[in-house]
């Protein structure tokens, strides 16, 4: 998982697999958009080959890019288990205050 989060580190990385979110693409049409080489556009899609975000196959002379979601998905599993502990956790510091300040109100009230 941690080639996953590396490779994602990379705004034209993330912006490659948004693009192949929607549809499967070739090396040339995904470089289309960068204002870059298509050699250093590969050299990304090489990055997420070898995290396995994405799956490149050669028909003839063209190499097609697929997103391989699972990858992915496992990465937004383990960040759905901690935003579920934090919320867990914001809901407990949430109900200390409301007690904590609940016991106080209750306090001046009697005084």
């Amino acid at each position: 998982m941690s080639d996953v989060f590396a490779a994602l580190g990379d705004p034209t990385r993330r912006a490659i697999v948004a693009c192949l979110a929607g549809s499967d693409a070739t090396i040339n049409e995904l470089a289309e958009p960068f204002d870059m080489s298509l050699q250093a556009v590969s050299k990304h899609i090489r990055v997420l080959e070898d995290a396995g975000i994405v799956q490149r196959k050669k028909i003839g002379r063209s190499h097609h890019c697929r997103l391989n979601a699972s990858a992915v998905t496992d990465a937004k599993q383990w960040l759905d288990e901690i935003e579920t502990s934090w919320h867990q956790r914001l809901d407990n510091l949430s109900d200390y205050l409301d007690n904590a300040l609940g016991n106080e109100d209750n306090g001046s009230k009697n005084d």
